[in-house]
């Protein structure tokens, strides 16, 4: 099998030649701090794993370090940057958002290696309906992913993501307001919560629509602040997923794949993600890296309802080795997750300081794991 056939086997729940090793986003930073400043696709193929390429398509996520956000202005969303430091160390930029019916601001910072918020747009419950009616939605445009795709090619699978700052409407809402205050409204005022997520449902609907025809493998929705470190599986069944189901019924229907991203824990809540329609469930996040179970706890309650990405701590087990460390927890996680197909192995999120070494040692071990 090539790359590609042998990920998307694993995504269908089936077993392929061998267990297919990948990680999750490559980071920019990692490719120019410890490979030279060659392309994603180009690092999978130097440390011999399986591609899966992320296509984000310029969106203005507010975390992507170059993000374009005057490609996104409008004359009723006009988006003001200013920029108060441009060190790549200590980025800081204010938004000023200006519409017709008033005014709304966020401010980030961040480093090379990611963004944060440090105030959040949403300030006023008038704020929803100037969301509603002026916030654009991007249109997708198919022939840059053609090319990706073509560039791909048999080397692995090219995966889409949901317009938003997060895919999922729960998460993205995260990114709006802050969580802990998002968390005290739905159970102090519930019904404005859902008005936001029935807002944000609306758009990304609408960029979901704009989607038909592409040639995504695998499409990720979701997002860490769904995961049960954050919220209750009572909050989780009642603000995601509902919103998720609608997602993945809209992305189904136009024929794509799907892998429900929680980076965290998925404790209390297999069953809903499992409902929520997903073909597969990422991150597997093990409790050394923040997760409240490990991944092969997760792989016993949910058999082979669902294809299973992840698993690998980033941190404690692939940078910090050594490489035996690496080689048994390949081994590992094969034996106990990937026994029976439907199985990706991993990284369980983004990692920045690993030795190259190391991540060619993962993919090495992840080759002894034949079916």
């Amino acid at each position: 099998m090539n790359s590609k056939e042998r990920m998307m086997c694993a995504i269908n729940g089936e077993k392929p030649d061998r267990m297919p090793v990948t990680v999750h986003q490559w980071q920019g930073y990692h490719l120019d701090t410890y490979m030279n400043g060659i392309t994603p696709l180009e690092a999978f193929k130097k440390v011999g794993m399986d591609a899966a390429i992320q296509y984000f398509a310029d969106m203005g996520q507010f975390w992507l370090v170059d993000a374009d956000f005057a490609k996104f202005s409008t004359p009723d969303w006009k988006d003001e940057v200013a920029v108060i430091n441009n060190d790549p160390e200590n980025r800081i930029n204010h938004h000023r958002i200006v519409t017709p019916g008033g005014d709304l601001s966020y401010k980030t910072a961040g480093n090379r290696k990611t963004t944060w918020i440090t105030e959040y747009l949403i300030k006023r419950d008038e704020d929803l309906e100037l969301i509603r009616k002026y916030m654009p939605v991007p249109i997708l445009d198919k022939k840059p992913l053609e090319k990706v795709c073509n560039e791909v090619g048999d080397s692995g699978i090219v995966r889409g993501f949901v317009w938003g700052d997060q895919a999922g409407c729960w998460q993205h809402a995260a990114c709006l307001t802050d969580i802990n205050e998002l968390i005290i409204k739905s159970m102090t005022d519930p019904g404005w919560v859902h008005r936001l997520l029935e807002i944000l449902l609306e758009k990304k609907l609408d960029f979901v629509n704009s989607m038909k025809g592409a040639k995504f493998d695998l499409v990720e929705t979701g997002g860490g602040s769904s995961s049960s470190t954050l919220v209750s599986p009572d909050l989780h069944n009642e603000f995601c997923l509902p919103y998720d189901r609608k997602m993945h019924d809209a992305l189904h229907s136009l024929g794509f794949k799907i892998t429900y991203h929680t980076c965290g824990g998925t404790y209390g809540i297999e069953e809903y993600i499992i409902e929520n329609g997903a073909d597969c469930s990422e991150t597997l996040a093990p409790k050394s890296i923040g997760g409240n179970q490990e991944p092969w706890e997760v792989k016993e309650k949910v058999g082979n309802r669902i294809s299973l990405i992840g698993g690998i701590d980033q941190y404690n087990i692939l940078t910090d080795g050594p490489g035996e460390k690496i080689k048994n927890m390949v081994h590992t996680l094969f034996e106990k997750v990937g026994y029976d197909g439907g199985y990706i192995c991993a990284c369980s999120d983004h990692f920045f300081e690993t030795p190259v070494e190391h991540i060619k040692i993962m993919a090495e071990a992840a080759k002894d794991c034949i079916y």
